[in-house]
């Protein structure tokens, strides 16, 4: 049976590890489009901040391909002949497979601004946005970051981290809308600030122009601003346009089943290209995560190689360190899709974090505060995705803490 796996990334290579333990000869393939040695798309931020060496951006697993008997492409897949199992790539090159699994990952988005597509204007999600960063951060004052999601609040951090001056723009009334709620998104908006950064929430950007080598940055109902670059943190969409004219049922991503199976029987999707299970049982999200990347990955990984095994659900869970604080939320945390919550006193020193509950069970958790309060974290995951019932709720963090408190 030969496989085919379409990217290197989290899903890619987690598939590779778990198909060999199951199949040590079956042959198997990878096919990279962006080429190069595997790297951790999470670490960019922390590159760019130097907080880490440049070398450790690379994940020390991608090295295990060649051992694991994996032969490795550099290339574009165009199309998909679903009924011939063929795969067609730049430079007219086939292929053909057994299996195939689509992990070929997403890409980030340009937003509708006007002027938004010219030199000067970066994403931060992959390698080689890092490299024309990094050069930026070397040379200019000023930079505009438009978004405010998890790497763009990573890139404000890491511009301000060396002196930049910066300025971002969100478009909703709230930073990371998708990870904070209302209290703590307003939370993390005055640290911003302490630390010189100027946040414009329900700001739209309307143009972006080069006023002698410097972006004049026009806002709706705002004064404008200036910058000497900008980076665009607007959201990211799966690869699968190649999917294009192939019978492989498929929207803004591929919908799989618990087995990580697509419509067509032999073919798989995981990672950020796939919308699969979800914790709470929903049919089909896509939680464009690295851990979530990674267990698909294994599950698509060990079906192709024969086994039966189910995903327990995706759990979207988020937690960074940035402007001296810990910002974490799991689960569901919005008041729109929880019954109550418990919001543990400030007083307390682990800052502001809100336990959340919906029918006796503990839904979500939602935390700009300290790193020992990530501790909490671990623990609550399992609870989440096992729906265990909660017998009182907590009144300390150390009582919460306590494993007696929760049952089955």
């Amino acid at each position: 049976m030969k496989t085919i796996i379409i990217g290197n990334g989290a899903a890619g290579l987690s598939a590779v590890r778990s198909f060999r333990k199951y199949d040590s000869a079956s042959p198997i393939t990878i096919i990279s489009k962006e080429g190069g040695d595997a790297y951790s798309r999470v670490l960019l931020p922390y590159i760019l901040r130097g907080k880490l060496p440049y070398d450790k951006l690379f994940l020390p697993y991608a090295k295990e391909l060649r051992r694991l008997g994996v032969e490795y492409i550099e290339g574009e897949v165009l199309s998909l002949d679903e009924k011939a199992g063929i795969i067609s790539l730049t430079g007219e090159e086939t292929l053909t497979y057994d299996n195939l699994l689509i992990a070929s990952g997403s890409s980030a988005l340009w937003p509708p601004v006007k002027g938004i597509e010219q030199p000067g204007i970066y994403h931060l999600w992959t390698r080689r946005d890092l490299d024309s960063l990094m050069e930026e951060f070397r040379t200019k004052k000023e930079v505009l970051i438009i978004g405010s999601g998890f790497v763009s609040l990573q890139a404000a951090w890491s511009a301000r981290s060396i002196g930049l001056g910066v300025t971002l723009v969100e478009i909703a009334d709230r930073l990371m809308p998708l990870v904070l709620d209302t209290r703590a998104s307003a939370i993390m908006a005055e640290q911003m600030e302490r630390f010189g950064v100027e946040v414009h929430t329900s700001t739209i950007t309307e143009e972006l122009k080069k006023d002698g080598g410097r972006f004049f940055i026009k806002l709706k109902d705002k004064e404008p601003v200036k910058a000497d670059f900008i980076i665009v943190g607007a959201g990211v969409g799966a690869n699968i346009g190649f999917l294009k004219g192939s019978g492989v049922e498929y929207g803004r991503t591929i919908p799989v089943d618990s087995r990580m199976r697509t419509n067509i029987s032999n073919i798989y999707a995981a990672g950020d290209a796939a919308a699969g299970p979800s914790a709470f049982g929903d049919e089909h999200v896509t939680h464009a995560l690295w851990p979530t990347a990674v267990e698909m990955g294994a599950v698509a990984g060990a079906n192709m190689a024969g086994k039966d095994i189910a995903y327990g659900g995706s759990l979207n869970m988020n937690v960074t360190q940035m402007f001296n604080v810990t910002v974490a939320s799991m689960g569901k945390f919005n008041d729109a899709d929880i019954d109550d919550s418990y919001t543990y006193d400030a007083e307390a020193g682990h800052g502001y974090c809100k336990l959340c509950y919906k029918n006796g069970f503990i839904v979500g958790i939602c935390l700009v505060g300290t790193s020992e309060a990530v501790s909490l974290f671990g623990k609550l995951r399992p609870v989440i995705r096992k729906h265990l019932s909660v017998k009182c709720p907590p009144a300390k963090m150390d009582t919460f803490l306590n494993v007696r408190l929760f049952e089955k």
